[in-house]
């Protein structure tokens, strides 16, 4: 860490407002502008969008607010989801599922018949139709691409949460079981016994891991992911057991790809990838989280605010984390991911919201 960088209380509470700004003022500038498998136009950065990267990203925003109780988060939330269900939702699929967490956490906490039937809604309509792949678990299919058979480490994050959160919420048992399944599935078949560290995805037309890219943006809605899921689903003893040897698994061998800087590369293992900062803040998140929690040791704590001063290091004075990814697909080689280029994304600032707003409790 530099020394002459400022993580004071104080310092972190003016980053986070600056990140919020960053948030709510993204626009697309038509170079990621793809059309929906619907004929929609896709905007994958524009906050104002019912898209994967804003659901993240004021998944961000409802964590600070139930640390905070800051009135203003409450509007900026409510308003956002006002404004959606005016338009009308997108059709369902994995990616538009994303914005329902963030909506859960803030009925869980406010109890407002409005949002509850939103939810229901979402959630029966995701049990009985969303594509399954041959093992039952989540086919990976987005607005604007069907993936058959295929899983993906992502569909944790934008589905599993939700119907771990909602479920254990509003007493939905079956919600709950099915969010088990769903990390139960995914580890199987994308974690890497060898290492701990997951693959972007399988698939069983031809059972392989595609280019067996150990994504770090991936890997790091595994970590945050998990965290969070052991935080909220209240697991029967044996599967918190289980994955809590995942998480460390995982952690552990992370460590050791840890850049001088703080950061991690897009490929984890590959010295030649650049360091991305989407991944750094998920992972300075999980390692502050999961030391504050038990579930990791003083490395972990050091590891974590290694990856916070990065993240800090890479906000701009327009409140936008530079050194993101942008959206990745299915890669085939290990090109595919070197070569993605670097765009500020919801789900950028949404992460480094969370490292954030951990810190604070450091």
């Amino acid at each position: 860490m530099n020394a002459s960088q400022d993580l004071s209380q104080a310092s972190l509470e003016r980053q986070i407002d600056r990140v919020i700004q960053g948030l709510t003022e993204l626009r697309h500038d038509g170079r990621f502008h793809e059309p929906n498998l619907d004929g929609s136009a896709g905007d994958y950065v524009s906050f104002d969008s019912w898209e994967w990267p804003q659901g993240v990203g004021l998944y961000g925003v409802v964590r600070l607010w139930q640390r905070s109780g800051d009135d203003a988060l409450r509007q900026l939330l409510e308003g956002w989801y006002e404004r959606q269900l005016e338009r009308g939702l997108p059709p369902l699929n994995v990616n538009t599922t994303a914005p329902m967490l963030a909506l859960s956490v803030l009925w869980a906490e406010t109890r407002e018949a409005r949002w509850k039937a939103v939810l229901d809604g979402w959630a029966d309509q995701l049990m009985a139709t969303l594509p399954r792949t041959r093992s039952g678990g989540f086919q990976h299919d987005v607005s604007d691409k069907i993936n058959d058979d295929e899983l993906w480490d992502d569909t944790l994050f934008m589905v599993a949460l939700f119907l771990a959160h909602y479920g254990r919420a509003a007493g939905r048992e079956a919600l709950v079981e099915e969010a088990n399944l769903q990390f139960l599935l995914h580890t199987h078949y994308l974690s890497e016994r060898e290492s701990g560290l997951w693959f972007h995805g399988w698939t069983f037309d031809g059972h392989h891991n595609f280019a067996r890219a150990r994504w770090a943006r991936g890997n790091s809605w595994i970590s945050a992911g998990l965290l969070d899921f052991l935080d909220m689903a209240d697991l029967p003893p044996a599967l918190e057991r289980y994955f809590t040897w995942v998480l460390r698994a995982q952690m552990e061998t992370l460590i050791d790809y840890q850049c001088p800087s703080g950061a991690w590369r897009t490929l984890i293992d590959d010295p030649t990838a650049y360091e991305e900062m989407s991944a750094t803040a998920a992972f300075g998140y999980a390692f502050l989280k999961g030391a504050r929690l038990g579930y990791g040791n003083a490395r972990w704590a050091q590891a974590g605010q290694r990856a916070l001063a990065a993240v800090v290091s890479n906000i701009g004075a327009d409140g936008q984390l530079a050194n993101v990814s942008y959206g990745t697909r299915m890669g085939h080689t290990l090109d595919f991911y070197r070569e993605i280029p670097l765009h500020p994304t919801a789900y950028g600032q949404s992460m480094a919201l969370l490292c954030l707003v951990e810190a604070l409790e450091h």
